[in-house]
């Protein structure tokens, strides 16, 4: 179904995004599988995470050549769009992201997420609003089906977690380039 490479700094919810994918994929009878690498700085430094979301059974958690990348930084989109498998998407955040050149191969989606999200009041949901973007652009799983997926993934104790990752996530679904 799909290799998906989440990539960004550190502190910007990359793992906790490739979770929401791989939690999501699991609840729709998917076979999953979840690969974080980061720097040893961690907050700040370099952080991304494979996803792997099939049918069959996954041979590695490894994903060298994604069908998809979800890019939140610059570096991040430089150093891995290039691996992007042909016909695959690529949705990055536009705010801190502005491509060298675009592939033609690929389907090459901007999102001004992290200005959304200050906008918006979500400093820290920049994240969500790029899942919102991926699913609207990928179709991965279905819009609701995702956003209420996110919203049960807070704690119990906190519900208003739940609820800001899924306005943030609508955010992301709705926007138009």
């Amino acid at each position: 179904m799909a290799g998906i490479l989440l990539a960004g700094f550190g502190g910007q919810g990359i793992l906790f995004a490739g979770k929401q994918l791989i939690v999501a994929g699991m609840k729709n009878g998917k076979e999953v599988s979840w690969l974080p690498s980061y720097g040893p700085e961690m907050r700040g430094g370099t952080c991304n995470c494979s996803v792997n979301i099939d049918d069959e059974p996954i041979g590695s958690p490894l994903v060298t050549t994604p069908d998809i990348l979800l890019a939140m930084n610059k570096p991040s989109y430089d150093k891995f769009v290039s691996k992007v498998a042909a016909g695959g998407t690529v949705v990055y955040d536009s705010s801190l992201v502005t491509p060298d050149e675009i592939r033609a191969d690929i389907k090459s989606c901007g999102v001004p997420a992290t200005k959304l999200a200050n906008e918006n009041g979500f400093p820290k949901l920049a994240n969500c609003i790029m899942l919102g973007k991926l699913m609207k652009e990928t179709g991965l799983f279905d819009g609701d089906y995702f956003r209420e997926s996110l919203r049960a993934a807070s704690p119990k104790a906190k519900p208003e977690l739940g609820e800001m990752n899924a306005k943030a996530f609508a955010i992301g679904y709705e926007y138009e380039d």
